[in-house]
């Protein structure tokens, strides 16, 4: 006869198959939502330059920027939450490929409707567009929207909107 410890150990077993089973079938029925349904960005640009001054041997520039996204289309049951950053990009003879990430948010499927809809303008940077270098000066910045889709189970997705917003810094310090 079975000891009651080695039943239990059955029972228990097959309850975490079956719980396997079922993760498995949610996250493969997910597999391609996220590249098909993406936030929808109408509008990320520059509002305003507040400084581009050298700070301890670096260029730092400091900046506002207006962003009018719609991430409703991104969510889904199995989504948990999306971390969402504005990245800054431009390139210098030192470093040709440089991103700078220069503001984020984390936007939870709890949140109401209304707080998936990021309609803001003039936000200031949370983090300061910093070059390794004093090479900044007079450079195209090119700024994106990134998310990342962080899942209930599942892999995780990155995602991107084209390029929105572009600008040019001074040649000069103010």
């Amino acid at each position: 006869m079975h000891t009651v410890w080695v039943r239990l150990n059955a029972v228990v077993f097959f309850g975490l198959t079956v719980l396997l089973g079922l993760s498995i079938l949610a996250a493969v029925s997910k597999i391609g939502h996220s590249k098909h349904h993406k936030p929808v960005v109408s509008r990320l640009e520059l509002n305003t330059l507040r400084s581009l001054k050298s700070h301890g041997g670096v260029d730092r520039a400091l900046l506002s920027f207006d962003l009018h996204a719609d991430l409703t289309p991104a969510f889904h049951w199995n989504i948990k939450q999306l971390f969402v950053y504005v990245v800054a990009s431009y390139s210098t003879k030192t470093n040709p490929h440089n991103h700078v990430i220069l503001w984020d948010k984390i936007i939870e499927a709890v949140d109401p409707p209304e707080a998936k809809i990021i309609e803001e303008d003039n936000i200031f940077v949370k983090y300061a567009l910093i070059d390794q270098t004093n090479e900044l000066r007079g450079k195209e910045v090119e700024l994106k929207l990134v998310w990342d889709h962080m899942p209930l189970t599942g892999m995780l997705f990155m995602g991107s909107a084209e390029k929105l917003g572009s600008f040019r810094l001074p040649e000069n310090y103010r």
